[in-house]
Protein backbone atom coordinates (compact mmCIF):
# COMPACT_ATOMS: atom_id res chain seq x y z
CA UNK A 1 0.00 0.00 0.00
CA UNK A 2 1.25 3.48 -0.78
CA UNK A 3 1.83 6.15 1.82
CA UNK A 4 -1.21 7.99 0.44
CA UNK A 5 -3.33 4.84 0.92
CA UNK A 6 -2.17 4.52 4.53
CA UNK A 7 -3.00 8.19 5.15
CA UNK A 8 -6.50 7.68 3.74
CA UNK A 9 -6.95 4.51 5.85
CA UNK A 10 -5.91 6.41 8.99
CA UNK A 11 -8.28 9.28 8.14
CA UNK A 12 -11.20 6.89 7.63
CA UNK A 13 -10.48 5.02 10.85
CA UNK A 14 -10.17 8.29 12.78
CA UNK A 15 -13.38 9.63 11.17
CA UNK A 16 -15.18 6.49 12.34
CA UNK A 17 -13.83 6.06 15.87
CA UNK A 18 -13.50 9.69 16.91
CA UNK A 19 -17.07 10.90 16.37
CA UNK A 20 -18.51 7.63 17.71
CA UNK A 21 -16.54 7.98 20.93
CA UNK A 22 -17.42 11.68 21.24
CA UNK A 23 -21.15 10.94 20.85
CA UNK A 24 -20.94 8.25 23.54
CA UNK A 25 -19.39 10.81 25.90
CA UNK A 26 -21.96 13.43 24.97
CA UNK A 27 -24.76 10.96 25.63
CA UNK A 28 -23.43 10.39 29.16
CA UNK A 29 -23.72 14.13 29.79
CA UNK A 30 -26.73 15.22 27.76
CA UNK A 31 -28.55 12.01 26.81
CA UNK A 32 -31.97 11.06 28.19
CA UNK A 33 -30.69 10.36 31.72
CA UNK A 34 -27.86 12.89 31.65
CA UNK A 35 -25.10 12.72 34.23
CA UNK A 36 -27.62 11.68 36.89
CA UNK A 37 -28.57 8.59 34.89
CA UNK A 38 -24.95 7.81 34.07
CA UNK A 39 -24.07 8.15 37.75
CA UNK A 40 -26.84 5.71 38.70
CA UNK A 41 -25.68 3.26 36.04
CA UNK A 42 -22.07 3.46 37.25
CA UNK A 43 -23.23 3.04 40.86
CA UNK A 44 -25.07 -0.14 39.84
CA UNK A 45 -21.92 -1.37 38.07
CA UNK A 46 -19.90 -0.88 41.25
CA UNK A 47 -17.71 2.05 40.23
CA UNK A 48 -17.13 4.16 43.35
CA UNK A 49 -17.58 7.09 43.67
CA UNK A 50 -20.02 6.82 40.80
CA UNK A 51 -20.46 10.57 40.25
CA UNK A 52 -16.71 10.97 39.73
CA UNK A 53 -16.57 8.02 37.34
CA UNK A 54 -19.55 9.25 35.34
CA UNK A 55 -17.84 12.59 34.76
CA UNK A 56 -14.43 11.03 34.18
CA UNK A 57 -15.78 8.53 31.62
CA UNK A 58 -17.77 11.21 29.80
CA UNK A 59 -14.85 13.63 29.75
CA UNK A 60 -12.42 10.95 28.59
CA UNK A 61 -14.75 9.86 25.80
CA UNK A 62 -15.26 13.46 24.68
CA UNK A 63 -11.54 14.27 24.74
CA UNK A 64 -10.42 10.99 23.18
CA UNK A 65 -13.09 11.33 20.49
CA UNK A 66 -11.86 14.78 19.54
CA UNK A 67 -8.23 13.64 19.72
CA UNK A 68 -8.90 10.66 17.47
CA UNK A 69 -10.99 12.63 14.98
CA UNK A 70 -8.40 15.39 14.64
CA UNK A 71 -5.44 13.03 14.79
CA UNK A 72 -3.62 14.76 17.60
CA UNK A 73 -1.25 13.50 20.34
CA UNK A 74 -0.15 10.31 18.64
CA UNK A 75 -1.25 7.18 20.49
CA UNK A 76 -2.64 8.90 23.61
CA UNK A 77 -6.29 9.13 22.48
CA UNK A 78 -6.03 5.50 21.40
CA UNK A 79 -4.73 4.60 24.88
CA UNK A 80 -7.69 6.42 26.44
CA UNK A 81 -10.02 4.47 24.16
CA UNK A 82 -8.42 1.16 25.16
CA UNK A 83 -8.80 2.09 28.83
CA UNK A 84 -12.45 3.02 28.41
CA UNK A 85 -13.24 -0.17 26.52
CA UNK A 86 -11.35 -2.35 29.01
CA UNK A 87 -13.27 -0.88 31.94
CA UNK A 88 -16.56 -1.30 30.07
CA UNK A 89 -15.66 -4.87 29.15
CA UNK A 90 -14.73 -5.81 32.71
CA UNK A 91 -17.73 -4.16 34.35
CA UNK A 92 -20.81 -3.84 32.15
CA UNK A 93 -20.10 -6.63 29.62
CA UNK A 94 -18.37 -9.15 31.88
CA UNK A 95 -19.86 -12.62 31.98
CA UNK A 96 -22.33 -11.94 29.17
CA UNK A 97 -20.51 -13.79 26.42
CA UNK A 98 -19.21 -12.49 23.13
CA UNK A 99 -22.14 -11.03 21.20
CA UNK A 100 -23.03 -7.41 21.91
CA UNK A 101 -26.73 -8.05 21.25
CA UNK A 102 -26.61 -10.30 24.33
CA UNK A 103 -24.66 -7.70 26.33
CA UNK A 104 -21.29 -9.28 25.52
CA UNK A 105 -17.87 -7.77 24.95
CA UNK A 106 -17.82 -7.88 21.12
CA UNK A 107 -18.31 -4.13 20.63
CA UNK A 108 -15.77 -2.98 23.22
CA UNK A 109 -13.26 -5.51 21.91
CA UNK A 110 -13.59 -4.27 18.34
CA UNK A 111 -13.36 -0.59 19.36
CA UNK A 112 -10.32 -1.25 21.56
CA UNK A 113 -8.64 -3.30 18.84
CA UNK A 114 -9.35 -0.63 16.23
CA UNK A 115 -7.81 2.00 18.50
CA UNK A 116 -4.62 -0.05 18.85
CA UNK A 117 -4.55 -0.59 15.08
CA UNK A 118 -4.86 3.17 14.57
CA UNK A 119 -1.98 3.74 16.99
CA UNK A 120 0.14 1.36 14.89
CA UNK A 121 -0.99 2.95 11.63
CA UNK A 122 -0.44 6.48 12.92
CA UNK A 123 -2.68 9.47 12.36
CA UNK A 124 -1.32 10.10 8.86
CA UNK A 125 -0.63 13.31 7.03
CA UNK A 126 -4.31 14.38 7.06
CA UNK A 127 -4.21 15.11 10.78
CA UNK A 128 -3.01 17.68 13.27
CA UNK A 129 -0.01 15.46 13.98
CA UNK A 130 0.68 15.32 10.24
CA UNK A 131 0.48 19.10 9.93
CA UNK A 132 2.97 19.42 12.78
CA UNK A 133 5.30 16.85 11.22
CA UNK A 134 4.84 14.37 14.07
CA UNK A 135 4.92 10.73 13.04
CA UNK A 136 3.97 8.02 15.48
CA UNK A 137 3.71 4.65 13.71
CA UNK A 138 4.53 1.04 14.27
CA UNK A 139 4.74 -1.36 17.16
CA UNK A 140 5.91 1.17 19.74
CA UNK A 141 2.85 3.42 19.58
CA UNK A 142 0.57 0.35 19.40
CA UNK A 143 2.19 -1.16 22.50
CA UNK A 144 1.99 2.21 24.26
CA UNK A 145 -1.73 2.53 23.48
CA UNK A 146 -2.48 -1.05 24.52
CA UNK A 147 -0.27 -1.02 27.61
CA UNK A 148 -1.16 2.41 28.91
CA UNK A 149 -4.86 1.84 28.26
CA UNK A 150 -4.99 -1.61 29.83
CA UNK A 151 -2.75 -0.60 32.72
CA UNK A 152 -4.91 2.43 33.48
CA UNK A 153 -8.04 0.29 33.40
CA UNK A 154 -6.54 -2.26 35.79
CA UNK A 155 -5.39 0.49 38.18
CA UNK A 156 -8.78 2.22 38.11
CA UNK A 157 -10.65 -1.02 38.75
CA UNK A 158 -8.29 -2.07 41.55
CA UNK A 159 -8.82 1.26 43.29
CA UNK A 160 -12.50 1.93 42.58
CA UNK A 161 -14.44 -1.16 41.49
CA UNK A 162 -16.67 -2.38 44.29
CA UNK A 163 -19.62 -4.30 42.83
CA UNK A 164 -22.51 -5.26 45.08
CA UNK A 165 -22.21 -8.79 46.43
CA UNK A 166 -25.92 -9.45 46.02
CA UNK A 167 -28.57 -7.73 43.89
CA UNK A 168 -30.38 -6.51 47.04
CA UNK A 169 -27.29 -4.43 47.90
CA UNK A 170 -27.93 -2.15 44.93
CA UNK A 171 -29.37 1.12 46.27
CA UNK A 172 -33.15 1.48 45.90
CA UNK A 173 -32.90 4.63 43.79
CA UNK A 174 -31.15 2.57 41.10
CA UNK A 175 -33.97 0.02 41.02
CA UNK A 176 -36.70 2.65 40.66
Amino acid sequence: MTAHGLDIAALLLRATLGPMLFVHGWNKVAGPGGLKGTTGWFEALGLRPAAVHARMAAGTELAAGVGLALGVAGPLPAAATVGLMAVAGLTDHRGKGFFVFKGGWEYVGVVGGAAVALAALGNGRYSVDGLLGWEWTGGGPALLAAGLGAGSAVALLAACYRPAEKPDEIPDEIND
